[in-house]
């Protein structure tokens, strides 16, 4: 079984959008391209480097896979070549230029062509940017491990990680640290379904029991 891997930088306030400079997306007149940078530092590479040092192969939205693909093929180093390697899967429903060497086309029903190659023997399927096609997968329970670097700034708008369907789960953390700069490194593996705790209030004031009532009445 391959494992869907999602590696993320956010804000406090989730977003995700443009993180490494100002011309990356400039969607809905988004204006803070770069918000990350001013935050990097040597844990950072540590941290980037524990996690090229894995063996993956790439899954990408279109927008990620052609900005990819403009730079990773003419930058020399360890991770250009082994992203030049290694498989691309691209998730696209419009055209994209796939002349990157081992780049490979999920262009319908990507939830269940997902399915079918998480089921298959390989390396695990990592995940940089790709807001839209982080979307589907956690609206579809397809996220196996969720590494997010949260870094301490908000934006008030702007693409975020976690929109308007994703799915009720829990997650566990296996790994955190923080950075000189004040960044929050944290990893996360499913567990499970939301777990609900009942709830046995001890003795109330009448005064909570009637704020209880009022609500109760105006939720009905």
């Amino acid at each position: 079984m391959r494992k869907i891997i999602v590696w993320s930088r956010i804000t406090m306030d989730g977003v995700l959008q443009a993180p490494s400079g100002p011309e990356e997306d400039h969607q809905n007149g988004f204006k803070w391209g770069g918000w990350s940078r001013h935050y990097w530092d040597e844990s950072m590479n540590n941290e980037f480097g524990k996690l090229m040092s894995t063996s993956f192969d790439l899954l990408l939205g279109r927008r990620t896979y052609e900005v990819f693909a403009a730079y990773w093929p003419y930058k020399n180093g360890a991770i250009g070549e082994t992203f030049n390697r290694i498989n691309k899967y691209v998730v696209a429903t419009t055209p994209v230029d796939l002349s990157w060497k081992n780049s490979i086309l999920i262009n319908k029903d990507a939830v269940n062509e997902l399915k079918k190659l998480k089921k298959q023997d390989g390396p695990d399927l990592l995940m940089f940017g790709s807001s839209r096609l982080i979307q589907t997968l956690l609206s579809n329970h397809l996220v196996d491990v969720l590494h997010t670097w949260i870094f301490p700034i908000t934006l008030g708008e702007g693409t975020k990680l976690f929109e308007e369907g994703t799915q009720a789960q829990q997650w566990k953390l296996t790994e955190s640290a923080v950075s000189t700069t004040g960044a929050i490194f944290a990893s996360y593996v499913l567990d499970g379904e939301v777990k609900l705790e009942p709830y046995v209030p001890s003795e109330e004031s009448e005064a909570a029991l009637a704020r209880r009532e009022k609500w109760s009445r105006e939720n009905r």
